[in-house]
């Protein structure tokens, strides 16, 4: 029995410190091991903002190992869905790829109850995109 290749998704905004690795740590979280995830930025910051890594930590999800990460031509090639974050035009756009972008507030300099809110408009989109790129399985385990 072959199972599809795993579908692989790259978000990108442009410090790579709040919103895509916000987004990198739910779609880890709810789709686990049936999607590929990587996040990278356009000028990626030192360190993930702290306020993202705590509104996290509400949702029992772990971001503290996650670092930014510059974004790579490679990156893009092997991705199958590219979901931009207010990186402009600083993204390579390739053919045959799904491009999404997501306008969302930048939660730098934001305190924890501006975050919350970007948090919780960026899970209800992962698990759209979820709904999206896996279907929902049969009873077959």
């Amino acid at each position: 029995m072959t199972s599809a290749p795993k579908p692989s998704v790259l978000f990108v905004c442009v410090h790579n410190a709040g919103r895509s690795q916000i987004a990198a740590g739910y779609l880890t979280a709810l789709a686990g091991d049936r999607i590929e995830v990587r996040s990278a930025g356009s000028e990626p910051a030192d360190q993930i903002n702290p306020v993202a890594v705590e509104a996290m930590a509400e949702e029992d999800i772990d971001i503290t190992a996650a670092s930014p990460k510059v974004l790579t031509t490679e990156a893009v090639q092997a991705s199958d869905v590219v979901i931009t974050m207010g990186c402009g035009d600083a993204c390579p756009i390739f053919p045959g790829k799904r491009y999404e972008d997501w306008e969302l507030t930048d939660p730098a300099g934001k305190g924890i109850d501006d975050v919350r809110v970007v948090r919780d408009d960026i899970k209800s989109r992962i698990q759209q995109l979820i709904s999206e790129l896996i279907p929902t399985p049969t009873a077959s385990n």
